[in-house]
């Protein structure tokens, strides 16, 4: 079941990339950003709400979690810095280029965690892990040719750098993840992390607009867009999805993180469709190296 939980995580995540796609469309990053914040927020209050006033609204589920200590809110509000700043990264940077280069950009973050995690937790890798990273690291030679024929220079595009250090950010939030679930519950974890994220972007809008120039900026310009809506439902179930599935006393956290990152086929195809990105040839045999990084990643992990 847990295999199955960890598949609807990634399509679901796919369709996230897509609706983030579709929300920037001529739109104020920081905007949609504040609005997804407080989407999830809405979503997951009936679980905070439980465990400050102890309701009894999820008695006997994996839904019903304590108000938690000092320290235990402390990490998840760490937690929450660390996420927000490879989503503003990853907003700003998923706005300026194609999602058919982003996605496979993103579908790199588990190579670095695993790389983090040899240099943090002194972790090894294997002949087959280290296939798997180096194969990884030549798709990314790879789509920056691709790129190029787009007008798109890995070296100096400014949604490259963006994207590129969503993705560290991202990684090193997997890490952390991994020191804190050891004393936090997941749903704990993921209904307090949201309330932060809203506080924390509000502030950040506030003290933006109250520094802002009298001249409005042209990035400043919102309208009102469905998909974004769609960003927190996606992104909410997935996270759920992918909590439910490490719950499995059987669950491999390396193949659900593997397994996580095929969310790229959903976004790669959707960046085809909907949005008619092009050089879809080549950018697809690029694509077609990370997964095979990715298993040359799980069968070394076995």
């Amino acid at each position: 079941m847990w295999i199955i939980l960890a598949f609807i995580s990634a399509s679901l995540l796919g369709l996230y990339d897509v609706s983030k796609k579709q929300a920037l469309k001529a739109n104020a990053v920081l905007k949609v950003l504040l609005l997804n914040t407080l989407f999830s927020t809405l979503l997951f209050s009936p679980i905070v709400l439980n465990s400050i006033f102890e309701f009894g609204w999820f008695e006997g589920s994996r839904f019903s979690v304590g108000i938690g200590t000092l320290d235990d809110h402390l990490a998840v509000a760490i937690k929450a810095v660390m996420v927000l700043c490879s989503w503003i990264f990853g907003y700003f940077g998923i706005k300026e280029i194609p999602l058919t280069i982003a996605a496979p950009i993103h579908a790199t973050r588990p190579v670095m965690t695993l790389v983090g995690a040899m240099i943090i937790f002194g972790e090894r890798l294997n002949l087959t892990q280290w296939a798997g990273v180096l194969l990884a690291i030549g798709s990314l030679f790879m789509l920056s040719r691709s790129g190029k024929k787009e007008g798109i220079d890995f070296r100096h595009n400014r949604g490259i750098l963006f994207v590129g250090l969503a993705a560290v950010t991202g990684a090193c939030c997997g890490l952390y993840d991994r020191h804190i679930m050891h004393s936090l519950e997941p749903m704990f974890v993921q209904s307090w992390y949201v309330l932060y994220q809203a506080v924390l972007m509000s502030i950040t809008i506030a003290i933006l607009t109250f520094f802002k120039p009298s001249k409005q900026d042209s990035g400043d310009a919102f309208h009102w867009s469905w998909a974004i809506p769609l960003i927190s439902l996606f992104l909410s179930a997935a996270d759920v999805a992918y909590l439910f599935a490490l719950s499995d006393p059987d669950a491999m956290i390396s193949v659900v993180s593997m397994i996580r990152r095929s969310s790229v086929l959903v976004s790669f195809a959707c960046g085809a469709i909907l949005f008619h990105e092009r050089n879809l040839k080549s950018k697809a045999v690029d694509l077609l190296m990370i997964f095979i990084a990715a298993i040359l990643l799980y069968i070394g992990s076995r």
